[in-house]
């Protein structure tokens, strides 16, 4: 007989809270409802501060807060409002941006945002947690926790059209893998979920007919929901990260390893999707 895994909850005799960054709408707003679910004290953050507090709100988390996640003391500054309501239990970098463009063209402006909030606001929010979860583990009020990344499935293999999208998105994989081996022996989960398309305002936002939304139509559209319980899924686990769905996952490794045959593949890719398009137009 097979074992069923428990599944990762808070027990309300040990609260814990949790932190989630771009979580006014969206999959932010999916993983911030899921934790509250399982028993977090879920602080709702979002460069959009009035929204996060909205969505805290309706969710029924704890709080709403501002929080800008290229800013390494807006991270730190979460994670200490956190600890006001319990000792921090997880921290979640979901905020993104999703900016299209060839590396030749894309705008400098829109380059630097790419790097700055999809790579080093994983970054400097995986800092602060990493802090406060060694500060709880020194002065014995909590040991380890959860980490969790929304990465894509671009930062596995090229993606022509979303290049420099692609590249932070990969950065920011291989900085949650390299810090899951970094932490593992405190008892700290870092884990990332690597979702196709995700039907949400981050992918309408794309050039109507680009290069870039037509190769992610190409997929698989997955729902936000889908993507909090994957990624919350893998918390008191040993997994790293999760691809969904998983045919599509293997598919972008195999052109990581071999882009040049695999490549020639993506005009039908990008017609296929332009198609698909067309089809949801009103």
């Amino acid at each position: 007989m097979s074992r069923q895994r428990r599944r990762h909850e808070v027990p309300t005799h040990a609260p814990r809270s949790a932190v989630v960054t771009g979580a006014a709408r969206g999959i932010g707003e999916q993983i911030a409802r899921e934790l509250v679910g399982r028993g977090y004290r879920v602080l709702v953050t979002d460069v959009d501060g009035a929204a996060a507090q909205a969505t805290a709100t309706r969710i029924g988390a704890a709080a709403g807060t501002a929080c800008d996640v290229t800013d390494p003391a807006a991270s730190a500054g979460a994670v200490a409002r956190a600890r006001e309501l319990a000792p921090l239990g997880a921290w979640v970098s979901n905020a993104g941006v999703g900016f299209d463009g060839t590396v030749a063209d894309i705008a400098e402006a829109r380059a630097r945002a790419l790097v700055e909030v999809n790579l080093l606001g994983p970054l400097w929010g995986a800092r602060a947690a990493v802090a406060a979860f060694r500060e709880q583990a020194a002065d014995g009020s909590a040991r380890g926790g959860e980490i969790g990344v929304t990465v894509s499935l671009s930062g596995l293999g090229p993606v022509p059209g979303l290049s420099v999208y692609a590249a932070s998105k990969a950065g920011a994989l291989s900085m949650v893998s390299a810090l899951a081996s970094e932490v593992r022996r405190e008892g700290i989960g870092v884990h990332a979920v690597c979702p196709d398309g995700v039907n949400t305002e981050l992918l309408r936002s794309m050039t109507p007919g680009g290069q870039g939304q037509a190769l992610v139509r190409s997929g698989v559209l997955v729902t936000p929901e889908q993507v909090a319980t994957a990624l919350v899924g893998m918390f008191g686990t040993g997994r790293v990260y999760r691809t969904l769905p998983a045919w599509r996952g293997a598919l972008l490794r195999l052109t990581a390893l071999a882009p040049g045959p695999a490549l020639r593949l993506e005009p039908a890719m990008r017609a296929l999707g332009e198609r698909r398009a067309r089809s949801l137009r009103p």
